[in-house]
């Protein structure tokens, strides 16, 4: 997944703002652990205010459920 989709994605599920839009985040930040990394993941916390928002920290490791 590009970082590009991933910008696309994580900013849908921030303006729903639902607990399932929560779950999807997480599931998308492993695809983008999976694919780019622990910088690029806790960038995207960052930008998106995702700590504040669903207490997801940056330095969290996700898995991706497609390995």
């Amino acid at each position: 997944m590009t970082l590009e989709k991933t910008r696309e994605l994580i900013a849908m599920h921030v303006e729903l703002d639902s607990g399932y839009n929560r779950n999807a985040a997480r599931m998308v930040l492993g695809e983008v652990m999976r694919d780019h990394g622990q910088q690029a993941v806790d960038q995207l916390i960052r930008d998106y205010g995702l700590e504040q928002k669903w207490a997801i920290k940056p330095g969290t490791h996700f898995e991706s459920a497609f390995k």
